[in-house]
Formats: C-alpha cells, structure tokens, sequence
C-alpha cells in the first residue's frame, strides 16, 4: 500500500471519528427542545419524587408541549449519569464538589446550579409509641453505635442521599449501629414504621405531606419526633418538629437544601424546567407542599377599607 492510499485512509478514519464525537457531543445541543416544548430526560433524586412530580404536573399543564421525563434514582445513580453525560439536567440535595464541577467543565458545560427548596430530614415512630422527643446527641450517638438500642432505625436505601446525609451529620464513615436497616424506598419506610411499634424511621419531610393514596394510610398513622439541638444558642432547651416556620427559622435541625443543576449548555427544556422551579410559580408549589421554598412568594393583602 503506497503512501498516498495510507494517507487517504488515515484521513478518513480521522473524519469519520470526528463526526462521530461531534455527533454525541451535539445530541443534547440538536433544535429538538426550547424552555416550553420538546423532550429531555431529567436525572432526580428519588428522595423528592413527591414535589418533583408536583411541579412537574403543573409545568406540563401549562406547557403542553413540553414533554419532560424523570428518571428518579438513588442520588449516587444520579450522579453518575449526569457526570458521565447519560443526562445533563440533574436534581439533587447537594452542591457539586470541585472535581465533579472539572469534570463538567472540562466538555465546556459548565453546571448552572440553583437551590429551589429545603426539606426537613424527619424522625418518625409508630402511633403506639411513647418516644415522642430525641436530642440531636442521641440521634447521632445511636446512628454512630455509641448507643445501644433495641430499636429498629430504617431508612429507604444505602446509596441515597439520606445515607449520605447521616454519615456526614454524625461526622462517620459508615452507620454502624447494628439495628440499622436499609429499606428500598420511602414508602416502605412509613409502611415498615406502621406496622411496627419498636421502630425509627428517619424520611424526607415531603413524604408526609399531601401523600399520595397508596401510603397515605401508613403516612397519616405514623407520629413525627420533636427534635432538640443542644449545641443552638437560641433553642437549646426546646424541641421543634419539622415545618416551614421551624426551616426558616433555623429551629429545626435536620435540613437539607434541593439543587436543580443544569448542564445543557442551551436555552433548551432543561433551562426552562429550572426557571419554572425556581420561579414566583414554582416557589409557590414548594410552599403548598409544605416545604420551605428558597425565595418566598409575595403575597398580595387586600385591605377592605
């Protein structure tokens, strides 16, 4: 083979692995979407699935030709798909770190990443039980096996972003109380702690408000536990419940705040969907839900004079 055919075939592997990269590179970049219409697929922690579908109902409704899917996975699934660009909007309980924003940016997509809600992080026992209060130290105590308990503390899934949260709110690795259980979702946390006097449950505030009919029964019978951080140099001494008044205050102490991060690179569905969420419309679904929205709605007093 000559010189001249190496060269020829050598130029057009190169064109044609080009055009390849270049296609899957502008997949996400295709006219096929616009901030009201089209389809994208959204990567959401399932831990939010009740107000993601909240607002998700309402955006459509508006914007019937905008055709958004959710894919609600555990948050380490969701992070994975969005870092290897299986996805590029993504809806999590927390920030990226340095090296995944490198990641991003290194595609040249950087993530737009706004907060659009915080959630309370809640205690729940069976109706038929007495513990009603806990401290922030018992919490902690239990969950890092410091504290014995014959109680069963279950929550929805080793890789969520609960498990997460708990490892970093006890300062542990691992949750290593040996009565600890993972479930597989939130709904079989509520029916778990229904059903069972001597268990803890600990869940995401938005499962307990406005229940969908399949778990409502068990959503409604189960009592939340007054929480008390020792630590504050305000409420020392009380136990608060999660609630809107008691997130904006800072009263409550297990909070987390909700991201939706974009990385299309594109005025696209995926920008569109985040600007509704975080919207004066938006904002208000979140305060309906009875979680506390990061910006709060104005509202209009009429005085009858």
């Amino acid at each position: 083979m000559n010189n001249s055919i190496k060269l020829i075939l050598l130029t057009f592997v190169a064109i044609l692995l080009f055009i390849t990269c270049k296609q899957k590179v502008n997949s996400y970049n295709a006219n096929d979407d616009e901030p009201h219409k089209g389809t994208i697929t959204i990567a959401a922690d399932e831990s939010f699935k009740p107000i993601v579908d909240e607002e998700a109902a309402v955006f459509t409704g508006i914007y019937t030709e905008a055709k958004p899917k959710f894919n609600y996975q555990t948050e380490n699934a969701v992070l994975r798909s969005f870092l290897n660009d299986s996805v590029r909007v993504a809806i999590l309980s927390r920030e990226l770190d340095t090296n995944e924003v490198r990641i991003l940016k290194n595609r040249t997509l950087p993530p737009e990443i706004l907060p659009f809600a915080v959630d309370a992080v809640a205690i729940i026992v069976n109706k038929a039980s007495n513990d009603t209060l806990i401290t922030v130290s018992d919490i902690k105590n239990m969950l890092a096996g410091n504290t014995k308990t014959d109680k069963s503390i279950v929550f929805d899934n080793p890789n969520s972003s609960l498990v997460r949260y708990l490892k970093e709110f006890t300062g542990s690795k691992e949750l290593v109380q040996k009565n600890i259980y993972a479930l597989k979702s939130n709904k079989e946390v509520l029916n778990y702690v229904n059903q069972h006097e001597n268990a803890i449950g600990i869940i995401g505030f938005s499962w307990l408000n406005d229940p969908d009919a399949d778990y409502a029964a068990a959503a409604n019978s189960v009592k939340i536990v007054g929480v008390r951080n020792e630590a504050s140099k305000e409420f020392a001494n009380e136990y608060f419940k999660p609630s809107q008044t008691t997130l904006a205050l800072k009263q409550y102490p297990l909070s987390r705040r909700l991201y939706i991060i974009n990385s299309t690179g594109k005025l696209g569905l995926g920008r569109g969907f985040a600007d509704f969420i975080t919207s004066e419309r938006g904002q208000r679904i979140i305060l309906k839900s009875g979680l506390l929205p990061d910006s709060i709605p104005q509202r209009l007093i009429n005085i009858k004079k």
